[in-house]
């Protein structure tokens, strides 16, 4: 049996996009309103954690990780 996929209502879609909107208004301020500033950091911390997760991958064997992880 296929499992249908899990569609999100209109309500937790909305709840999302609020938390998101929220997210982006307190890295911009925490940036003293610098949009540009708080995108550096951003951007500088998903390059962190794709070298931890790298790093990482070295650790776990292939055959355990099933090549699932890229």
């Amino acid at each position: 049996m296929v499992a249908a996929p899990c569609q999100k209502s209109q309500r937790e879609e909305e709840l999302n996009d609020d938390l998101l909107s929220e997210g982006v208004e307190a890295i911009i301020t925490d940036h003293g309103g610098d949009a540009r500033a708080a995108l550096r950091s951003l951007l500088e911390m998903v390059s962190y954690l794709e070298k931890a997760r790298d790093r990482a991958l070295v650790l776990v064997s292939y055959g355990h990780g099933r090549g699932r992880v890229k």
